[in-house]
């Protein structure tokens, strides 16, 4: 399919088990910085065991992110549903901007939302890697998406959902590639106790 054509290929996805993309880490950055300076954003990657900033141009140890995601919960609860949209939010402009072709897109935006969300949900899930690292992706149908054993909440214990940065990358490729309108919602969370899966609903 056209628009998967500068992603990566399935062949890196084989060799993925234990990364992911490391804009699980950069587009947060920018976030903290705003809202703790830079020095309290150093203050808390050293917090969260992150010595040296992702270059971008390699995947990353799914351990990495998931200590940064967590260390923003621990540091600034109040605000760290913000952060995280924010930085999905990024995310998912900067796939728009170097991973999907524009002719592609182009392509997306004039197909009829049901059409464009099937295209739309099987390139998400043959690229699965980049965000879910190890977890096991599933697109239950265009709308609805599943990741059992997401790493980023792994070993969290939480009676609400905690992946806002996935529900708001999603959010934010189906806003500009299906329906202005759509939103995503996580329903269930992994940290919310044992056979708990992440579970997201995208609405237009």
């Amino acid at each position: 399919m056209a628009a998967t054509g500068k992603w990566r290929t399935s062949e890196d996805g084989a060799n993925a088990a234990g990364l992911i993309g490391p804009n699980a880490i950069l587009q947060a950055l920018p976030v903290l910085d705003d809202l703790l300076g830079r020095d309290g954003r150093r203050h808390m990657l050293s917090r969260a065991g992150i010595a040296e900033v992702p270059d971008g141009t390699e995947m990353i140890p799914e351990a990495l992110a998931a200590r940064l995601h967590r260390q923003i919960r621990l540091d600034v609860p109040e605000a760290a549903a913000r952060v995280s949209v924010a930085a999905g939010v990024a995310t998912a402009d900067y796939i728009l901007a170097n991973r999907i072709p524009k002719p592609a897109q182009i392509v997306l935006r004039i197909l009829p939302a049901g059409p464009a969300a099937r295209v739309l949900s099987r390139a998400i899930a043959r690229h699965a890697w980049t965000f879910a690292g190890s977890g096991q992706f599933t697109v239950r149908d265009p709308w609805r998406f599943e990741i059992v054993n997401n790493p980023l909440v792994r070993g969290e214990a939480a009676p609400g959902c905690l992946c806002h940065w996935h529900a708001a990358v999603f959010a934010r490729l189906y806003q500009v590639l299906v329906a202005p309108g759509c939103t995503c919602r996580e329903v269930t969370c992994g940290a919310q106790g044992a056979g708990a899966r992440c579970r997201f609903e995208i609405c237009k």
